[in-house]
């Protein structure tokens, strides 16, 4: 990446394995495409008061001409009470963003003929 990933711990204390964990998955974005300008990572975990304890993980990506946003929380999904399986499930949308934008920047897209 060209700047560095930016990783913020809302309502938790930092924790030097889920940021190794988002950096890992992070560096992995550039296989998908190259010119990522930033990366902002939020994990957030939800006030004591709540029942469970999901995580959500909010990502924005900056890319050139346009930045790409990914709040991923499944409040049904009781998967996301680890927060390494947010993680990885806010990864994987942004993944799918980001190879979209790539498309779209190649001109990849199918295109609709009139009939």
């Amino acid at each position: 990446m060209q700047l560095p990933l930016q990783i913020t711990f809302h309502n938790m204390e930092p924790s030097p394995f889920l940021e190794a964990c988002v950096r890992e998955h992070a560096a992995k974005l550039e296989r998908f495409f190259e010119h990522i300008m930033a990366c902002h990572v939020v994990l957030d975990a939800p006030h004591r008061y709540h029942k469970g304890k999901l995580y959500t993980v909010r990502i924005d990506l900056t890319v050139p001409g346009e930045e790409l946003v990914v709040r991923h929380a499944k409040s049904a999904d009781p998967a996301h009470e680890d927060p390494k399986v947010a993680i990885r499930d806010a990864f994987d949308a942004i993944r799918r963003e980001l190879e979209d934008h790539a498309r779209r920047r190649r001109q990849d897209v199918k295109a609709h003929t009139a009939s």
